[in-house]
Formats: structure tokens, sequence, C-alpha cells
């Protein structure tokens, strides 16, 4: 038989626990996703703005981007505009190696650290672009 008394206390203990991280206003339980989720979609190497979903991607300053290749193609995520002079500066997935979208279910992840608009494309199917607004 559980004793009452410590029951109720304990129980007390429990709501003022959430009660009080309640109010503490500290809501980091809650905060938002330190990762977004952008696919490039089947088909994308036919494709232009739509490509990946969604585009534009939002994000805010320190959240990584996680690009999935969820078509059946070879695809890259390089930062920039195609033909200037900082192409792949930013980021990169490659041609090869660990970071390089070579097949279906394939990630890339890029930590934005500061605000802005970051236009990005694919190297090897130059008419799919897209952008990362960061705020």
């Amino acid at each position: 038989m559980v004793n009452k008394p410590i029951y109720l206390a304990a129980s007390l203990l429990a709501i003022l626990s959430v009660i009080v991280i309640g109010a503490s206003g500290n809501t980091s339980v809650f905060a938002q996703s330190d990762k977004v989720q952008a696919s490039i979609v089947p088909g994308a190497s036919t494709l232009t703005d739509t490509a990946v979903s969604p585009n534009p991607i939002q994000a805010k300053v320190g959240q990584t981007v996680v690009w999935t290749n969820d078509d059946s193609a070879f695809h890259t995520v390089t930062s920039g505009l195609i033909g200037a002079a900082d192409v792949g500066k930013l980021f990169d997935s490659g041609l090869a190696g660990p970071t390089a979208l070579t097949a279906k279910g394939k990630t890339f992840e890029h930590t934005f650290d500061a605000a802005g608009e970051f236009d990005y494309h694919c190297t090897l199917h130059p008419a799919m672009t897209g952008k990362v607004i960061v705020t």
C-alpha cells in the first residue's frame, strides 16, 4: 500500500515543477528545430526553380538546411549563381565524396551562420536553381 502523504507530496511536487518550468519563460523545450528539410524532387533534372521543395527555403541564423536527393539522378547543391566568381565558396555538395548527392536518399547539409539571401544551383543541371533566405 502506498503511503498517502508521500503520494500527495510527490504529486504536488510534479505539478509545481510543471508550473515553475512554464512560468520561467524558458521555452527551449519548444524551440524550433535546428534543421530545415528540403527535397530535390523526383524528375528534378528537367525542372527549374521547382526542382527543390520548398523554394525558397526559409531558415534562421544558426539553422542547418538538409537537402535530400529524392530523385534518381545525381545532383549537386552549389552556392552562388552560375558563372559568378564566388560559386561554391559558401557550400558545395560536390561531385564526389561523402557529401555528393549521387543517389536517391543521399543528403547534404549546410549551417547558415549569417542572415541574407543565398542562391544555389545544381552544377550538373544548371536550370535547377534555388534560394535560401536566412533571417
